[in-house]
């Protein structure tokens, strides 16, 4: 049994509804707006280490938990590849340098534990790296602790086939394709490898003080609900007084200002109305064939005759020539 709930590789029988779940997700959303003022008025120090296989869901969680956190609080800690200068040094002391101080909380997309995954599989360090990696990660996380950090560890879990769909599904998306890199493809090949190096791992890192929690992520919905309520339950955080602000009831002026006029500024297009098919004389910016995608295939809306007149004008102006089924929708 998992701590405090179902059976680690029980899987929901039904996937939740969506309106269910932006309810639900909102509702923690709010419970970490009051995370935050709690660590703000008392100065208390949180880093969640966020790990596990590629395409796990562990970016969306965090970007779930931050979307209405002050930036000037909650951070996230997501590191390139190591410089020259940064390999050598003390290995933690790069992540040293992004810990909290009183009243911030860091959400490390990937961390420390780079070097018992990817840095061991890949053969970026040596053998005698990694069992030192090993031996003084359980006495660096103590340190942090004894000093007052409030440390949380959380390992999402996908299985091969999921992670697969989602690499075909990045491979297919403008907006991530960015995230499909030939490190992800590896971790395709080395499948097992990446496993037998987090068993490893956990022998070494899962400890009473410091302990892993397994975030079963083929449902990405249920991965973000399960570990923000769980990390939200292992805090004993509590509403802060918020500060009175008294507003007037409408702007103070004292009419000695007068706005420049509008010709004197530079204002951007109405690009919005063009969107709308208000404007069929404004200028598009953008690819036509993208914008024709973003209307009728992922959000399956047919653009308005005058702005579909408005892309075969553009696309016939920069000599394009309709490729496929969806890019004729501008016929």
């Amino acid at each position: 049994m998992s701590k405090g709930g179902k059976k680690s590789g029980e899987k929901s029988a039904r996937k939740i509804p969506k309106n269910v779940y932006e309810a639900e997700l909102f509702r923690l959303q709010t419970e970490f707006v009051r995370l935050q003022e709690w660590a703000r008025e008392t100065g208390a120090r949180i880093v969640i280490v966020f790990e596990g296989r590629d395409a796990a869901g562990k970016g969306g969680t965090i970007k779930r938990i931050t979307e209405y956190l002050s930036p000037r609080v909650a951070r996230i800690a997501a590191l390139p590849a190591p410089t020259e200068r940064e390999r050598g040094q003390w290995y933690y002391q790069r992540y040293v340098a992004h810990l909290p101080t009183r009243g911030e909380i860091v959400l490390f997309d990937r961390s420390w534990y780079n070097r018992a995954g990817v840095e061991k599989v890949m053969g970026f360090c040596t053998p005698q790296e990694h069992a030192l990696f090993l031996r003084q990660t359980p006495i660096f996380e103590q340190m942090l602790i004894d000093d007052g950090i409030i440390l949380r560890k959380y390992w999402f879990s996908v299985s091969d086939e999921e992670q697969l769909r989602r690499f075909r599904s990045r491979r297919n998306d403008p907006v991530r394709q960015w995230k499909l890199s030939p490190m992800d493809l590896e971790s395709i090949f080395r499948w097992e490898d990446y496993s037998r190096a987090k068993d490893e791992m956990m022998v070494h890192t899962d400890i009473p003080m410091s302990p892993w929690y397994v975030v079963e992520s083929d449902s990405k919905k249920h991965a973000r609900l399960n570990m923000m309520a769980h990390l939200l339950s292992t805090i004993d955080y509590e509403d802060v007084e918020a500060p009175v602000v008294d507003l007037p009831a409408h702007p103070v002026r004292s009419g000695n200002y007068h706005r420049p006029p509008r010709e004197l500024s530079t204002y951007v297009d109405d690009f919005a109305a063009t969107v709308l098919g208000i404007r069929s004389d404004a200028r598009c910016w953008l690819s036509p064939v993208w914008v024709v995608r973003r209307l009728t295939w992922m959000q399956n809306i047919e653009p308005s005759p005058p702005f579909k007149s408005l892309l075969k004008t553009s696309a016939a102006s920069s000599g394009y020539q309709p490729q496929g089924d969806r890019d004729m929708l501008m016929a």
